[in-house]
C-alpha cells in the first residue's frame, strides 16, 4: 500500500549509509552460489502492466487460451475508475456503486466523521440512501476517450532548437491538446507519456464530483495487523470501502458499465486481470539511473522517512489526543518506509542488476546493429551517465541545504523565510511564523534534522558548524533552543525589529545557516535542473528507440495511467514453507488469539463473537501472479466474464523490487476475496442492503 501523504514525499531525499552496508553484507552472503555470468533478463522483466491503447490480445491468446474482443475491453475499461488522484477504484452496480480499498477511503472516512464519531473505531454502514454521506472534495474518473497524438507531440518537440525549447513545445502542445479536448467534447483531458516518450496518448475523462460513502468496516479489519503484516502474506484484511456516485440531480448515478459480482470468487489456478491505474515505475531506466537510485535516492529517502515515523510515533506518545488528527499520515510514512526499504533491497539483489545490465546490453546491441538507430540514439546511454555523476556530485549539499515544509522544523522554516526575504532587501515580517505552531512537533523534527544533515555534509563543513558548532543530538538541539532567537513568536516578532542589514550579520544559529545554504541551493539547483532538462529529451529519444525495436510486446511504465494486468491465482514458497493461493476467516482468528488479542492483532467487538451464521470457512484473502505497484490500490480484480472475484490491496514484500523490475516467480498480488467480502458484509454487518446490491447489481 501507497498512500497520498508519501506521495508527496517521493522526491525527498537524505542518507543512510548503515543500511546500505547491511543489505549489501546480506545479499552478498545470500547469492554468493550464483553465478552471476549465467544471469539472463527474463521475458516478463518489464512487467505486465498492459495498456488500453495496445491490448495484449496475442498474450491473452497463447498464454490462456482467452481472446476478448474490443466489446470485452472496452466495458472493463469503463467499468473501472480513478479514485482522486491516488488510487484505483470501479463501478460495481448499475446504480453508481463504488468499491476502492478501505486504505484509499482513510481520509474520506475521517473527512465524513461528525462530532463525537470515530468511525474508523465503529465502521459505517449507510441503511438507506439518505444516510450515504457526502465526501467534500472526493472525485472519480472515468476514461472515456483515447487518440494516439504521438506525432503531434513529436512535431512540436522536434521543432525546438535547444533542450529547454524541446520541453517547452512539447509541454505547450500537451496543453493545446488538453484544451481542445475539453472545448470539443467537454471531458477532462490528460496527455499520457509512454515508453518515456516512444508514444503520448490524450485521455479523456468523465469527472464524477458527487462520491458518497456507504460502507466502511473498522480500522481494525481494514488494516488488521498494522504495519507488522503490512507488505506480507498470509494476510487477513477486509481492505475495503464501498462509496456511491449520484448524477448531477443528486440522484445515484445510472451506469450502463459496471463490474457484476462473483460470490464464489477466484478459483486456485484461475486466469485473473487486475485493473486499475499503478503509479509509477522505472523499468525502463538506464543501469546508470538505477544505480543512481540505489546509491543515492533511494537509500536517502529511506532515512528520511525513518526521521518522520520516529518523530510522529515519539509525538502520538506525548499527545495520544491527537491521533485521530495524525494516524493517517503515520500510517503513509511507515507504510511508504517499508515500501522504500524493498525497493532498495532489489535494487541491491545483485542477480535482479545483472538482469537488468543483460536487458541494456540487448537492447543496446539491438540499437547499434541498425545505423540508422544508432546514429540516433547510440550515444545516449552514455550521457545520461554523465548528467547523473553531475547531480551526484552536488547531491548531498543540496538535499542537506534544501528546506521543504513539514520535513524540516519550524525553526528552519522561518529563517528560511526571513533570509530569502532580507536577501531581497525586504524587511520580513511576522508571517514567517505560524500561528499553529506546535513546538513538541518542532524539537522532535529539530533532533531528526540535526542527525540527518551531519549525515549528509558531516560535523566539519561549515555550515553545520554554524548550526551547531559541531554538537549533534541532544546536545545540539539543547544548544539551538538555548541560542536562537526563533523558537517563539514573541522572540521572532522582536528579532525582526532589527534592520535587514543587522538580520543578515545576526549571529543567530539557524539563520547563519540558511545564509550559507541558500548560496548553496541556488547554484546547485542549477546544476541539477540543468542536468534533469538534459536527460529528459535523453529519455524521449530512448523511449523511441525502445518503441522502434519493441514496438508493443513489452508495456510501457507505470505512469498512474489505466492498464490490465494478466495472472494466476497462486500460492507460493517462502520462508521455508509454502504460503497457500488462499487464506479464511479462521485464520484471522488463529492469528487474533495466538498474538495475545493485542494491538495491531485486536478485533473489534463485534468480530469478538460473530453470529452463528457468519462462515468462518470461507476464502478471506488470496494472492495471484498479477503485476501491480502503488497506485493499483483498489484495483478490480476480475475473471474472464469481466466479473468481481476480489479487490487488490496490497504485494507482497517480495513485490517491492517492482519499481524496477517484475519478477514472476515471487511477486504475488494480495486481494480481498470476493465471496469474503460478501459474507462479512451480509452476515457479519448485516448490511443487507449493500449485500443485495452487489448480488443484483442494482438497488432494491
Amino acid at each position: 500500500m501507497v498512500s497520498n501523504s508519501f506521495r508527496q514525499l517521493r522526491r525527498v531525499v537524505l542518507s543512510t549509509t548503515l543500511l546500505l552496508l547491511t543489505l549489501t553484507f546480506t545479499l552478498s552472503a545470500q547469492y554468493a552460489g550464483v553465478n552471476l555470468d549465467t544471469v539472463k533478463a527474463g521475458k516478463f522483466d518489464t512487467g505486465r502492466m498492459w495498456t488500453f491503447d495496445f491490448p495484449p490480445t496475442d498474450h491473452l491468446k497463447s498464454t490462456y487460451n482467452f481472446s476478448p474482443d474490443d466489446d470485452w475491453y472496452s466495458d472493463v475499461r469503463m467499468s473501472a475508475l480513478r479514485f482522486a488522484d491516488y488510487c484505483s477504484a470501479s463501478f460495481v452496480s448499475g446504480d453508481g456503486l463504488v468499491m476502492t480499498n478501505h486504505h484509499c477511503g482513510r481520509e474520506s472516512i475521517t473527512e465524513v466523521s461528525k462530532e463525537g464519531e470515530d468511525l474508523h473505531k465503529s465502521g459505517f454502514w449507510a441503511t438507506t440512501l439518505e444516510e450515504e454521506r457526502k465526501v467534500a472534495g472526493l472525485f472519480v474518473e472515468q476514461l472515456i476517450y483515447i487518440e494516439d497524438v504521438t506525432a503531434k507531440i513529436r512535431e512540436a518537440m522536434d521543432s525546438g532548437t535547444t533542450d529547454e525549447e524541446k520541453l517547452k513545445t512539447r509541454d505547450a502542445k500537451k496543453k493545446e491538446l488538453i484544451e481542445q479536448l475539453k472545448n470539443e467534447k467537454g471531458l477532462k483531458g490528460q496527455v499520457i507519456t509512454f515508453f518515456n516518450g516512444g508514444k503520448y496518448s490524450l485521455y479523456g475523462f468523465k469527472r464524477y464530483n458527487d462520491v458518497r460513502l456507504v460502507f466502511a468496516p473498522e480500522d481494525q479489519l481494514g488494516f488488521f495487523g498494522g504495519d507488522p503484516d503490512n507488505f506480507t502474506y498470509p494476510r487477513y484484511n477486509l481492505d475495503c470501502t464501498f462509496f456511491r456516485v449520484y448524477d448531477d440531480n443528486g440522484k445515484p448515478l445510472k451506469s450502463d458499465h459496471y463490474f457484476k459480482w462473483s460470490t464464489n470468487g477466484a478459483m486456485t489456478g484461475e486466469p485473473v486481470f487486475v485493473v486499475g491505474n499503478p503509479g509509477t515505475t522505472n523499468r525502463l531506466y538506464t543501469v546508470s539511473m538505477l544505480e543512481s537510485q540505489r546509491d543515492y535516492t533511494t537509500p536517502v529517502t529511506i532515512g528520511f522517512l525513518k526521521s518522520l515515523v520516529n518523530s510522529y510515533s515519539k509525538y502520538l506518545e506525548l499527545k495520544p489526543e491527537k491521533a485521530f488528527e495524525m494516524n493517517d499520515q503515520l500510517f503513509s510514512f511507515a507504510n511508504g518506509l517499508k515500501a522504500t526499504n524493498g525497493q532498495l533491497e532489489g535494487l541491491m539483489n545483485p542477480v535482479f542488476m545483472k538482469k537488468k545490465q543483460d536487458w541494456e546490453a540487448k537492447f543496446k546491441a539491438a540499437v547499434m546493429a541498425d545505423p540508422k538507430l544508432a546514429s540516433e540514439y547510440g550515444h545516449l546511454w552514455d550521457k545520461i551517465a554523465e548528467g547523473r555523476k553531475k547531480m551526484h556530485e552536488v547531491f548531498n549539499e543540496l538535499n542537506a541545504f534544501r528546506v521543504r515544509p513539514m520535513i524540516f522544523s519550524q525553526y528552519f522554516l522561518t529563517a528560511s523565510g526571513i533570509v530569502g526575504a532580507a536577501k531581497k532587501g525586504n524587511k520580513p515580517d511576522l508571517t514567517v511564523f505560524p500561528d499553529d505552531f506546535d513546538q513538541t512537533m518542532s524539537e522532535l523534527l529539530l533532533k531528526e534534522n540535526i542527525t540527518f544533515i551531519s549525515g549528509l555534509i558531516g560535523t566539519n563543513h561549515p555550515a553545520f558548524q554554524a548550526l551547531t558548532g559541531g554538537r549533534t543530538g541532544d546536545a545540539a538541539v539543547k544548544y539551538l533552543l538555548e541560542k536562537s532567537s526563533l523558537t517563539s513568536k514573541e522572540k521572532v516578532e522582536k528579532f525582526l525589529e532589527m534592520s535587514v542589514e543587522d538580520i543578515l550579520k545576526s549571529d543567530d544559529p539557524f539563520i547563519k545557516y540558511s545564509i550559507l545554504a541558500q548560496e548553496k541551493v541556488k547554484s546547485h539547483s542549477d546544476i541539477v535542473k540543468k542536468s534533469q532538462t538534459e536527460e529528459a529529451v535523453y529519455l524521449e529519444k530512448l523511449g523511441r528507440a525502445v518503441f522502434e525495436v519493441y514496438g508493443t510486446t513489452i508495456p510501457p511504465d507505470a505512469t498512474f495511467s489505466l492498464r490490465i494486468s494478466d495472472g494466476v491465482v497462486k500460492g507460493y514458497d517462502y520462508n521455508g514453507t509454502t504460503a497457500p493461493s488462499m487464506t479464511t476467516f479462521y485464520g484471522l482468528y488463529d492469528r487474533y488469539f495466538s498474538h495475545g488479542k493485542k494491538f495491531p492483532w485486536s478485533l473489534p467487538e463485534k468480530w469478538e463473537n460473530p453470529p452463528a451464521e457468519f462462515d468462518l470457512s470461507v476464502p478471506f484473502n488470496f494472492v495471484s501472479t498479477n503485476d501491480i505497484i502503488g497506485g493499483n490500490s483498489g484495483s478490480p480484480v476480475i475473471n474472464q466474464k469481466a466479473e468481481i472475484v476480489g479487490l487488490a490491496f496490497d504485494g507482497n514484500i517480495e513485490s517491492l523490487p517492482g519499481q524496477f523490475i517484475f519478477d514472476e516467480t515471487a511477486n504475488r498480488t494480495v486481494s480481498v476475496h470476493s465471496a469474503g467480502m460478501y459474507e462479512a458484509i451480509k452476515n457479519l454487518y448485516k448490511a443487507t442492503r449493500l449485500a443485495n446490491e452487489l448480488k443484483n447489481g442494482r438497488l432494491d
